[in-house]
């Protein structure tokens, strides 16, 4: 078996710092440090100068727990989201993805930076396996096949990050909507562009409902509506004729 990266061991609690002085902090603190920072002035702001200031210690003395701005990533990555939602002991599979799909698009929208981290592997910390974990209980009932399981959940989670994404781009509220509105209205017309034209005539345009809230609920159960089809389909199949 391969050794987990000591970034991954230290979240797991499987290894302890390197050797040196009895450690001021742990893993979990570094990572709440680099939080603080991100949420507060962005992910470019980010160092392991800047972490090992707000810690008052070296830069150096970081590198007792991980190797690079990488695992300092990893392990901030793992804290921001912390744990998710405890399964329900009762409710369908769609109430149980609905639960994990908000909880997520709420840990996430608490800390946009996230969807900015360009991972190179799968995160594998503690609590980001959990929510994997508890995502696919909810398929259980479900008579979907394990990769189906995966892929949906996988859709949900691409779904939640590029929701956040747009909305931290873009912005949100009724002053957005407009500006949008009377951009399009300066380069369409209704020769050449009749579905936008259309679209800007009714009005909806202007008011666009609030993305990280109504719009994100519309494409969430469009999405579960998606994979109810796919539930419904896989059960006619199983039960017996």
């Amino acid at each position: 078996m391969d050794e987990l990266p000591r970034v991954l061991a230290l979240l797991w609690g499987r290894e302890e710092p390197r050797r040196g002085p009895k450690p001021k902090f742990d893993i979990r603190a570094i990572a709440r440090a680099g939080i603080e920072l991100a949420d507060a002035e962005g992910l470019p702001a980010l160092s392991m100068a800047r972490v090992a200031a707000e810690l008052g210690v070296t830069t150096m003395a970081l590198y007792r727990y991980v190797d690079s701005k990488d695992e300092l990533l990893l392990a901030m990555l793992d804290t921001a989201y912390d744990s998710p939602p405890r399964r329900q002991p009762t409710g369908t599979w769609r109430t149980q993805l609905q639960s994990w799909a908000r909880a997520n698009h709420a840990a996430v929208l608490r800390h946009p930076w996230i969807v900015q981290i360009s991972l190179s592997d799968p995160p594998l910390g503690p609590n980001t396996v959990a929510w994997m974990e508890r995502g696919l209980l909810a398929f259980r009932d479900t008579g979907l096949g394990q990769q189906e399981r995966l892929s949906s959940l996988l859709v949900l989670e691409v779904y939640v990050r590029g929701h956040v994404l747009l909305t931290s781009s873009l912005g949100t509220g009724i002053e957005q909507d407009y500006a949008f509105a009377r951009g399009l209205a300066r380069v369409v017309d209704a020769t050449s562009f009749p579905a936008l034209s259309a679209a800007l005539a009714s009005g909806s345009l202007e008011d666009d409902g609030d993305l990280s809230g109504e719009e994100f609920e519309f494409g969430l159960q469009t999405l579960l509506d998606g994979i109810g089809t796919l539930v419904a389909g896989r059960r006619r199949r199983q039960s017996p004729k």
